[in-house]
């Protein structure tokens, strides 16, 4: 939920998008759509985008799942990095916001690429526990409403194979995780905890990264 990595002075992070970002036009056009939208800061940043597709890349992964769709950049940065027979399960409860995005999957051709779940997110998660998808995905990500966020966590870790990546989004909370004024608010509290269970989750290998948000990656051992 941050529209671009926090932390950063304007000039720096404008250095920081000259000098790295790659980003598809397509996924420029529907990051200036969603700017325009009222809850544009849902969005993800560019750079973290590109960080995705790249560790999608890095894995080999086909088999992905997405929980929290908004209008649709994280999926279509996914994507785009999939091989033809690669996809994704993506998991939403909102036809407005999906609309979207299903607008520019299909603009860019990845269409086929992607199930998209209009339900609550952890009815799709234990359904594929319970249809024998454990063990079988090699990539997740988790951007949805924070106080499901460990129920999140729990469901992907045991759907997600050995070597396979989770990655967890805006686990920094505009630096509401480190300001103890905060600590009566609930999202913050959901967002600190989990935090702290991966912390010391001996299951996965992690790394806590300042962009956009703050994103955890945790690597399935």
């Amino acid at each position: 939920m941050s529209n671009q990595s926090i932390g950063l002075s304007d000039n720096l992070y404008n250095y920081l998008i000259t000098n790295s970002v790659r980003e598809p036009e397509i996924l420029t056009q529907l990051r200036s759509t969603t700017a325009k939208h009222p809850l544009a800061n849902m969005q993800i940043s560019p750079e973290q985008g590109q960080l995705m597709g790249l560790l999608v890349q890095l894995i080999g992964a086909k088999k992905c799942l997405e929980i929290g769709v908004f209008t649709g950049y994280s999926t279509l940065a996914v994507a785009l990095n999939l091989p033809a027979d690669g996809r994704i399960i993506a998991c939403d409860v909102s036809d407005e916001f999906t609309a979207i995005a299903a607008e520019y999957w299909q603009q860019a051709g990845v269409n086929d690429k992607i199930d998209l779940h209009i339900a609550p997110a952890l009815e799709t998660l234990d359904r594929l526990l319970t249809d024998g998808e454990a063990d079988t995905f090699d990539f997740a990500f988790i951007d949805a409403d924070k106080n499901n966020y460990a129920a999140y966590y729990d469901r992907c870790l045991r759907l997600v194979r050995q070597g396979g990546l989770i990655l967890i989004d805006n686990v920094l909370w505009y630096g509401r995780v480190a300001d103890p004024a905060m600590n009566e608010d609930k999202r913050t509290q959901a967002i600190k905890q989990l935090n702290q269970q991966i912390y010391h989750d001996d299951r996965v290998q992690i790394s806590l990264i300042p962009i956009g948000d703050g994103l955890t990656i945790a690597r399935k051992k």
